[in-house]
């Protein structure tokens, strides 16, 4: 008898040891490591790495707000509580917070205790100020990680360890040229740029102005790094909220209804929702519209002229950037290529088609196949063309 319950004893203990180590590998999920987008479309997330000073946050508050656009903000524990007020205006702008450790240690060096205390230290100064979640995005101080680190901010609740592709190297007082230059120099589609906010980043803000509006020049939108990752919940899509967003508006938008949402992220009161709030979206619903340059597939009931009208785009530019021989005919399951909205320009005397599309971050070919221009040596003064 005792035998039999000796050996019972000893098969439980391993079934339940095989079960305790399954749970806890899925509870430590690793956080994914990620140095810029996966996209072929002209996007960038600017990201700002915000320490204990932020000597230039107002400075990039409002060369952002004057360009319409939204960054991602690392913030620091320390960095929240030397400066709440700061930390206050960047929320109230829409932008988006993440978490950059409390005290900006190097994560390699630290246990798994300490990283998750780094982090919660962080998670709750923030959540203090601003009344807003840090979570799921996390940047490593110095960008130091390694497997252990991404796998104790993995079970820290942080899913994603954001990188970059493009560093500035600002914090070494490069001049504002200089970081202009890195990063327009090193553009591509789906770029992540790691700046800061501090006063050892000089050049930051006089070179900022200039970099949005000469990306902007090249046809590149600005999103955050929630949305060039098109990352999602478990459930569906995550949306960060801007100025201006109601629950409405947003419903009408991913196409669900306002209890939907309300639902899905336990909403006390539906008429209040706060800029910067991250909002999940149900995922059995069609997903948002594709940022401009991305592809739609066609679905049942869909027209050239509601898809124009959705996305905002010309009907023409949608038929010529596809080549529809037939605007009446699309089937369903079709790729369209939405177009980027483009600009226009009044040709001036001594301008060449060479010297447009130079200044405008585009080519002499993509010029001519817009615009139908059968001669790139023949255009004359007040002709107005399309800017790709």
């Amino acid at each position: 008898m005792g035998e039999k319950f000796l050996r019972f004893s000893l098969i439980f203990l391993l079934i339940m040891g095989s079960f305790l180590s399954f749970s806890n590998s899925v509870e430590a999920s690793p956080s994914k490591f990620v140095t810029k987008g996966n996209t072929s479309s002209k996007r960038v997330a600017l990201t700002f790495d915000d320490g204990s000073d932020g000597t230039n946050i107002a400075k990039i508050l409002k060369t952002l707000s004057n360009e319409n656009i939204h960054s991602t903000f690392f913030l620091t524990g320390s960095g929240t509580n030397a400066h709440p007020n700061s930390i206050k205006n960047i929320k109230a702008n829409g932008h988006e917070l993440a978490n950059h450790s409390y005290s900006h240690p190097d994560f390699t060096e630290l246990s798994s205790a300490e990283i998750k205390r780094e982090l919660d230290r962080t998670e709750a100064a923030v959540k203090n100020v601003a009344g807003l979640s840090t979570k799921p995005l996390f940047r490593a101080p110095f960008g130091a990680v390694n497997s252990s680190v991404l796998t104790a901010v993995g079970k820290a609740g942080y899913t994603h360890t954001i990188h970059w592709n493009i560093d500035t190297l600002d914090w070494k007082g490069l001049s504002e040229t200089e970081v202009y230059n890195r990063v327009v120099d090193n553009i591509v589609p789906g770029s992540i740029v790691l700046m800061h906010t501090g006063a050892g980043a000089s050049g930051t803000p006089g070179a900022l102005p200039d970099i949005i509006r000469s990306l902007k020049a090249r046809g590149y939108q600005f999103v955050t790094v929630s949305e060039i990752l098109n990352m999602s919940s478990a459930s569906g899509t995550i949306h960060t909220v801007k100025a201006g967003d109601t629950l409405y508006s947003l419903a009408r938008k991913y196409e669900v209804t306002v209890n939907q949402i309300v639902r899905e992220n336990n909403l006390a009161n539906a008429n209040v929702i706060q800029v910067g709030q991250r909002l999940s979206i149900p995922g059995d619903t069609p997903n948002p519209p594709p940022a401009q340059g991305d592809t739609y597939t066609v679905q049942s009931g869909d027209t050239l002229y509601s898809i124009a009208k959705r996305y905002e785009v010309s009907l023409n530019d949608l038929i010529e950037v596809n080549k529809i021989s037939n605007p009446s005919y699309i089937r369903i399951g079709q790729d369209l290529l939405i177009p980027q909205n483009m600009k226009s320009y009044t040709v001036k005397s001594g301008d060449t088609l060479y010297s447009i599309a130079r200044r405008n971050g585009t080519t002499v070919k993509r010029l001519a196949e817009v615009n139908n221009i059968s001669n790139t040596s023949l255009i004359y003064p007040g002709r107005t063309l399309k800017l790709p």
